[in-house]
């Protein structure tokens, strides 16, 4: 009996002391977060949907703390926010989630530790999130989100110059296409005609690829932006 309770002790304390580690791994991530203010920056967006026909579309993107979004664009922009901005201000509130180290893992060559993020309150849009941090630089290089509405979403993060503020050149993603969310607006060809759509109506997946140039960071935004249709 008294060596389980020793054995559970021993537990307890590892799983505190990795809880310890990983919050202060992240906390150096959410400083990077916190520091930008507000942005804007030019997109790229490239979606490859099954079934769905889709041109490249360019886009100008807007940030402002703490939760203002928003993309405006002549085209259709599929832009999952769960990866995006989402994440990011669910991160800020660190009341609402616990965190524990779950390993290391190397990403090209670089050695990044996985931390697991939990929501504490269970009606959380988020139900889990992986985060894969580059502990040397505070840079996610990788996560994987669930979310109620939108399944699982993997993220690969490429960083340029905006690296100081945590802010990606590249993003790719690979979305769950039977629970991702669309636009309305898009429209799918759902008539399998040929082996190719039936190839295609076969994948789970889709990837969406968003590349980010002409940061403008913490150079004022005004809520007027945010408001206008």
């Amino acid at each position: 009996m008294k060596n389980l309770l020793v054995t559970l002790l021993f537990a307890a304390q590892s799983v505190f002391v990795f809880s310890q580690d990983a919050e202060a791994i992240l906390a150096k991530v959410v400083a990077k977060i916190n520091s930008v203010k507000d942005y804007s920056v030019d997109a790229n967006i490239k979606a490859d949907i099954p079934l769905i026909k889709i041109l490249p579309v360019k886009a100008t993107i807007y940030f402002k703390q703490k939760d203002k979004f928003k993309v405006v664009s002549k085209g259709i922009a599929i832009l999952p926010k769960q990866g995006f901005t989402d994440m990011n201000t669910f991160l800020t509130k660190k009341s609402s989630y616990m965190v524990v180290e779950s390993g290391t893992k190397m990403i090209g060559d670089v050695k990044t530790t996985q931390v697991t993020v939990i929501p504490t309150n269970e009606n959380s849009e988020f139900v889990l999130a992986k985060l894969w941090i580059d502990t040397e630089k505070d840079l996610i290089l990788k996560s994987q989100i669930t979310t109620r509405g939108s399944g699982t979403v993997a993220v690969e993060y490429v960083y340029g110059d905006q690296a100081a503020f945590g802010l990606p050149s590249q993003i790719n993603f690979v979305v769950d296409v039977k629970k991702f969310k669309l636009p309305k607006s898009v429209a799918a060809d759902l008539h399998d005609t040929d082996k190719k759509e039936k190839t295609e109506k076969e994948k789970k997946s889709g990837t969406i690829v968003i590349k980010l140039t002409n940061y403008k960071v913490n150079k004022g935004i005004s809520d007027d932006v945010f408001n206008k249709k």
